[in-house]
């Protein structure tokens, strides 16, 4: 698994880290072109310091209030029309709705032409339109993906638009757009990260390149995401940095039961993406260590813990996770996600296949 030395690496055209990098914006993005969609959260007015720096630049703005659907993709290629790139400001629903608007506005069909699981999951065709990433929030690493998780009501499920021609034009991760988040989205979206670094530690993709990612940015969140989530804005650049690696480590080796489940669950009811991973973390964490007990003790040494399963509970304790019954799941619903996650292409990655018995354990203890 983690030892095999032979894997790919890819990763956006360009990554500029650091605070106050959102100045630089405006140059950086200057030989993109002259129209702009810029695509943004609900929470629009955190999009304008951007559209202030880009004066001579013509903004549309496509505003993706949740997390993304197909309709809300649809839409934004409608508002993209004579735009020469995209521009996407916010959290991951935001930067994978500016991902899949870039793909599907030279691309011809319907986006589920392209979508897996759901869809035919055809390849692109032709590379999208130059696409800049800009995260406000240090969660899914989005910035430097190649893919789009989009929800289908139909469905009931949320799925995958993915290509390697998707990975950003450029990446600008500053920490400071992440200062003044709620205590709750701190929460949520660092047990993400943190969920974006085990997980590709330890699925059966790993390699020692991803290794080297997840062994440096582990340690990070430890020490960081308490001090983040009450309130320490120093804290944040070390929780920005693991947002980032865990995007670049889950990109190139894989994930596992914890997004295997989050796919069919976001789906199914109105729960959002971190705050479900939040939930299951502990609890796949442990079902997991029992197969591949020396992986998941090297996590937990990197935790500085003997015991990673209970550490990991006592910090969603401490983080005031939500249980997954908050959504109002319950044990009538375990057969269908159940069925839904064992097609999801995370739960395929997970280090071993688990028993519907041990999927049900977790969603259990998740409750």
């Amino acid at each position: 698994m983690a030892g095999e030395a032979v894997f790919e690496f890819a990763t956006a055209n360009r990554i500029t880290f650091g605070a106050g990098k959102l100045t630089k914006t405006a140059p950086a993005v200057k030989a993109l072109g002259r129209r702009a969609l810029v695509v943004t959260g609900k929470t629009v007015d955190r999009a304008q310091p951007l559209l202030d720096l880009l004066t001579d630049i013509e903004c549309v703005t496509h505003v993706i209030s949740g997390e993304p659907n197909i309709a809300d993709v649809q839409s934004g290629v409608d508002a993209a029309v004579g735009c020469e790139f995209i521009i996407a400001m916010g959290g991951g629903s935001a930067i994978d709705a500016g991902k899949a608007i870039a793909a599907l506005c030279v691309n011809p069909g319907n986006p589920l032409d392209y979508l897996e699981v759901i869809g035919k999951g055809k390849p692109l065709t032709r590379p999208p339109l130059p696409f800049v990433a800009i995260p406000t929030t240090a969660g899914t690493g989005a910035e430097v993906t190649r893919n789009a998780v989009l929800s289908s009501s139909n469905h009931k499920v949320k799925v995958s638009l993915r290509h390697p021609l998707m990975l950003p034009q450029l990446a600008i991760v500053d920490p400071e757009l992440t200062h003044g988040l709620p205590p709750a989205i701190t929460a949520a979206t660092g047990m993400d990260t943190l969920t974006q670094l085990i997980e590709p530690f330890t699925c059966r993709r790993a390699n020692p390149f991803t290794d080297a990612i997840c062994r440096e940015a582990i340690p990070r969140v430890c020490y960081a995401l308490r001090r983040a989530f009450a309130g320490d804005e120093a804290a944040r650049e070390d929780m920005a940095y693991a947002s980032l690696s865990g995007g670049l480590a889950l990109a190139n080796s894989g994930l596992g039961a914890v997004h295997g489940f989050a796919a069919p669950i976001g789906g199914m009811f109105d729960a959002p993406h971190g705050a479900v991973c939040a939930a299951l973390l502990p609890h796949s964490f442990a079902i997991n260590a029992k197969h591949a007990p020396k992986r998941f003790d090297e996590v937990a040494k990197l935790l500085d813990t003997d015991d990673g399963a209970t550490w990991l509970r006592e910090l969603a304790i401490d983080l005031q996770i939500p249980g997954l019954s908050t959504y109002g799941i319950t044990e009538k619903d375990f057969p269908a996600i159940i069925d839904k996650a064992k097609h999801a292409s995370s739960m395929k990655t997970n280090p071993v296949d688990l028993t519907d018995n041990e999927l049900a354990e977790i969603l259990r203890t998740a409750l």
